[in-house]
């Protein structure tokens, strides 16, 4: 748990790791054990089925973050200089495609549905010598099974994405937090049945296909910017992550320093940080510049490494303000 590439992680970062893999075996597990739970009831209701595939789709964030971490983990090599960081994007991706291929296929299939009015039926089931409408079965398992995404390790992994820097930690937080919509469309939809109103049941359908493709392009177009090298942002890529900001502010600080920009990658958890300086003076000493690289790496734990490089005049693209 200590070690990222090159990157010894701190005390709080170790602690949020070993709770991060912990929570995602529990959902690995939870999952699971909801998946066999709505095999017994899914019976003919498309809003069902289109459910229990999306609970089939949710455990491939979790698979993805823990295979990832395996190789996240080990040293660079001169074979991968920059260390095998990139494997959390690239899970990222998987899931995210994954999660749009699968919603566009499903929402096919609801459209048709609706389009050729199939009307669905939903039987009834003996339990303990007691005839049950099936629906009333499905609508308890649904009731239930939103508990724990939306209660327990939804909340929990929100809260350990910003202190991992982990997109797909957060992305699956994400995704469980709004669980509850296709638990509500899926209760819609079998009531619906109930009541005769069978065009209800495709809608429900429907609208849970099309969270499943809005939750596919997210993730997919997140992990292929990330992966493309956009400038480094927050955990939730909301907006440009504040540290370059403090390693503009840090270069600027040091009296041989006229001027100062950065580009700053995120490589999945941790960043590969260039920071270019303009000196007040022709001549640069090799300690003044790994003094410099020094409080560059001391600024936060995701500093995986800093390259100082003095220059004439400030590259174009640079960040020089740290801000939008």
């Amino acid at each position: 748990m200590k070690q990222f590439g090159r990157t010894e992680l701190p005390d709080e970062q170790q602690k949020a790791l070993r709770t991060a893999i912990r929570w995602e075996w529990f959902t690995i597990a939870y999952t699971s054990a909801t998946i066999a739970v709505i095999a017994l009831v899914v019976g003919n209701s498309q809003a069902m089925r289109t459910a229990w595939i999306e609970d089939m789709l949710s455990l491939i964030p979790q698979f993805a973050f823990l295979i990832a971490l395996i190789f996240v983990r080990r040293r660079p090599t001169l074979t991968h200089p920059y260390g095998l960081h990139r494997a959390m994007g690239i899970g990222h991706l998987v899931a995210g495609v994954a999660l749009l291929a699968v919603g566009l296929n499903l929402a096919r299939e609801s459209v048709v549905g609706l389009v050729t009015a199939e009307h669905p039926t939903i039987g009834t089931v003996q339990v303990f010598g007691q005839t049950i409408w099936l629906g009333w079965l499905m609508v308890a398992v649904m009731a239930v099974v939103i508990v724990g995404p939306v209660f327990l390790y939804g909340p929990a992994k929100s809260k350990l994405a910003p202190v991992l820097h982990n997109k797909l930690l957060y992305a699956d937080a994400d995704m469980a937090k709004a669980d509850w919509q296709t638990t509500v469309a899926s209760i819609v939809g079998v009531l619906g049945v109930g009541a005769g109103l069978w065009w209800l049941d495709g809608a429900a359908a429907l609208f849970i296909s099309l969270g499943i493709i809005w939750d596919g392009f997210r993730n997919t177009k997140t992990a292929v910017i990330d992966l493309m090298d956009q400038r480094a942002r927050t955990y939730d890529s909301r907006h440009p992550h504040p540290l370059a900001g403090d390693v503009i502010s840090t270069m600027r600080s040091r009296p041989w320093v006229a001027d100062a920009g950065v580009r700053m990658r995120d490589q999945g958890q941790v960043f590969h940080i260039e920071a270019f300086v303009v000196p007040q003076r022709k001549k640069v000493s090799l300690s003044d510049v790994s003094d410099l690289a020094a409080r560059i790496t001391d600024l936060d734990w995701k500093v995986q490494d800093v390259v100082v490089v003095p220059v004439e005049e400030l590259p174009d693209g640079v960040d020089t303000s740290g801000r939008e």
